[in-house]
């Protein structure tokens, strides 16, 4: 039901695999900006990677989701007697 909304929002698996890709990138950037700042922001900083950090299995698994939908609807649409 969600991955059917979002295919029909526009959302394509592609789409949810890029911003997967994007948030690793983010992530590693704000990992690399935490080692440079002072010692009293540095636990903030360093807590705000490691939450971005948890956005690439969870992208890539709802991405994985609409492919599988995407799929199953080219199937039917090509099925014989359609």
């Amino acid at each position: 039901m969600v991955v059917r909304a979002l295919h029909q929002v526009g959302l394509r698996s592609t789409h949810l695999q890029v911003l997967s890709l994007g948030s690793v990138l983010l992530c590693l950037g704000l990992w690399v900006r935490a080692k440079t700042v002072d010692e009293e922001q540095r636990g903030n900083a360093e807590r705000r990677a490691l939450f971005t950090g948890l956005w690439p299995p969870t992208l890539w698994l709802i991405g994985a989701s609409l492919h599988e939908f995407e799929r199953s609807r080219d199937a039917r649409s090509t099925a014989p007697g359609r």
